[in-house]
């Protein structure tokens, strides 16, 4: 990962921060997201076991045999609905969501409200 210029200074500064308080448990693992200029991602990862438990992108195979959608903001609602429901076949309802030092805006609210509307909690 590169994060070169003041931006990506920034954010890696917020990230840090973050997660110094926001630890995944295996009773209420971490909804991770990053974003980038054309893709979004999403992991549920249990930090004491260090694994992931679940993951979902713009990348997969489902989300691209899907019809087109009218924005991003759109697919990034599709893939938290995604996320959700990998999550909660696992019996997870509750997690804690992990902005990665984005700003809680835009895409990154659009998983967290897709993940809220397929049933998880945070």
């Amino acid at each position: 990962m590169s994060a070169t210029g003041k931006k990506g200074l920034a954010r890696l500064k917020r990230k840090r921060r973050i997660r110094k308080k926001v630890i995944g448990s295996p009773a209420r693992p971490r909804l991770c997201v990053f974003r980038s200029a054309r893709h979004i991602y999403a992991q549920v990862i249990d930090d004491t076991a260090g694994r992931t438990l679940a993951s979902a992108s713009s990348l997969e195979p489902t989300v691209k045999d899907h019809e087109r959608f009218d924005s991003k903001k759109a697919l990034a609602v599709f893939v938290g609905k995604l996320i959700g429901e990998r999550v909660r076949a696992q019996g997870i309802s509750k997690v804690v969501f992990d902005r990665n030092g984005f700003l809680y805006h835009g895409r990154v609210k659009a998983v967290s409200d897709g993940a809220r509307e397929a049933g998880l909690e945070f």
